[in-house]
């Protein structure tokens, strides 16, 4: 039974890996200059952390990983790479805590702790770039919009869009994965058990 445990969590990371390389090639993009949104693309490394700190260090790494290999800039990469910061500390509050999701309240707040952690660590890479003169263009509309408002607040709101559409496929998703996971969410079936 472990053996069949650990195929299925080899083969949900390299899905998940592969769905977190393949979103930003096709997906809608909102691009406010120096900022770029690209809808759904960290759907993967939640769903990564719902299910474990291991398979979430591993998606984070791995979707970075494909942004260096598609010839992305740098600045994108290392922010990708950021991603691992906020899904392993989520996957390891979940792992100690795992019916955080089970309340809107609850899951509200863990979505706005992550995702701030998520653009605090990207602010701090874009503004290494910023006043290291690596996005000068971008100087004459200034630090707090370009970086504040546009990566921070910007990454801010994407997260949390991002974890509601993590949350919205992981519903029906974690009745049918078989091997153990972090985070318990209510659905119709939970629902009727509790009541």
């Amino acid at each position: 039974m472990k053996k069949h445990n650990s195929v299925i969590t080899i083969t949900l990371a390299g899905l998940l890996c592969a769905i977190g390389i393949i979103i930003p090639m096709f997906a809608p993009k909102v691009v406010i200059e120096p900022a770029s949104f690209t809808l759904a693309s960290h759907v993967p490394v939640f769903i990564a952390m719902f299910i474990s700190p291991t398979i979430s260090i591993a998606v984070a790494l791995l979707t970075s990983l494909g942004f260096l290999i598609s010839g992305t800039p740098i600045i994108i990469v290392l922010r990708a790479l950021t991603h691992l910061i906020f899904a392993s500390l989520g996957a390891f509050i979940l792992k100690k805590n795992n019916n955080v999701l089970l309340s809107t309240k609850s899951a509200t707040a863990y979505s706005f702790l992550i995702s701030l952690v998520h653009a605090v660590a990207e602010v701090i890479v874009v503004t290494l770039f910023y006043w290291g003169g690596s996005i000068a263009a971008y100087e004459e509309k200034g630090y707090f919009f370009t970086v504040i408002i546009l990566v921070g607040i910007g990454t801010l709101i994407h997260s949390m869009i991002d974890f509601s559409i993590a949350v919205f496929v992981w519903k029906p998703l974690h009745q049918i994965i078989s091997i153990p996971f972090n985070a318990k969410v209510r659905s119709r079936t939970t629902k009727a058990k509790i009541q």
